[in-house]
């Protein structure tokens, strides 16, 4: 009977942790950034900002797929339905942002490549 609750809760604990979000902020590259001194540094950087923004617009078309189903299927909800499509609604706005941000450094690099020495 233990050993049931021990999974059990193990399960749910799991469960949970599958479905926290990640923080929806620009990356931190402050170490990198520091020591970036040649081109292809600052191009390796732009190219990694890049990256994060395409997951991070990834992220948000999920959620934008998650908030049709809450919209499309408002009466399985419940009560919930407003709470969950607010909160999808912010989840989007957070990684939309955040992946303009990145856009925004990854840019900001190729220009300093543009500008910096071999």
């Amino acid at each position: 009977m233990k050993s049931r609750t021990v999974f059990a809760i193990l399960g749910a604990l799991a469960l949970v942790a599958s479905c926290a979000h990640t923080d929806p902020r620009p990356a931190d590259m402050t170490p990198a950034e520091k020591s970036a001194k040649t081109r292809a540094d600052h191009i390796a950087l732009a190219n990694q900002y890049d990256e994060v923004a395409k997951a991070l617009q990834a992220k948000a078309e999920a959620e934008k797929g998650e908030l049709g189903e809450y919209i499309e299927h408002a009466a399985y909800y419940g009560r919930q339905t407003e709470d969950l499509k607010e909160h999808s609604q912010a989840l989007i706005r957070d990684y939309e942002e955040a992946a303009e941000k990145n856009r925004r450094m990854a840019n900001a690099h190729r220009r300093m490549a543009e500008q910096a020495r071999q």
